[in-house]
C-alpha cells in the first residue's frame, strides 16, 4: 500500500468515527481497520508529525483542519464511487471494496465526470 492511500485511510477512518460515535481513540482505529495497536500509534505519530491530527487531554484523536480537508475529500469519494457503483447493479460489499481501491487512485478529472453524471441522473422513485 503507498504512503499516501494509507494516510488517507487513517484520515478517512477518523472521520468516520468521528462522525459514528463524537470521538476517536487509536485503539478504535485500530479495531475498524483491523490493524494491530502498535501500527496504528505509529501511524497516528506521523500524522501529527505532518499536521493532519492532533490528540486531546483525554487523548482522543482530531483531524486539524487540513487533516480533515482530506478526510473529507476521501469520504466523498469513496460514497459516490460506492453509490455510483452500487446503482450500476454491483453488491454492496463489492462496491464498498472496490471504492475503498478506486478512491485513491482515480483523477481528479475522472472523479469529478462521475460525480456529474451522478447528479445529472434522474433520481428513481425507490431512491427518494
Amino acid at each position: 500500500m503507498r504512503v499516501q492511500e494509507s494516510r488517507e485511510n487513517y484520515l478517512e477512518a477518523i472521520l468516520m468515527l468521528q462522525k459514528k460515535h463524537g470521538y476517536v481513540r487509536s485503539v478504535d482505529v485500530a479495531n475498524h481497520l483491523n490493524f494491530s495497536r502498535p501500527s496504528v500509534s505509529v501511524a497516528m505519530a506521523n500524522l501529527r508529525s505532518l499536521g493532519l491530527v492532533t490528540t486531546d487531554e483525554r487523548g482522543f484523536l482530531l483531524l486539524t483542519p487540513e487533516g480533515l480537508a482530506q478526510a473529507e475529500k476521501v469520504l466523498e469519494r469513496h460514497t459516490l464511487i460506492t453509490d455510483w457503483l452500487i446503482g450500476l447493479g454491483v453488491r454492496a460489499e463489492t462496491a464498498a471494496e472496490d471504492a475503498c481501491r478506486l478512491e485513491h487512485v482515480l483523477s481528479q478529472e475522472s472523479f469529478d465526470c462521475i460525480r456529474r453524471h451522478v447528479e445529472s441522473r434522474p433520481q428513481r422513485a425507490s431512491e427518494a
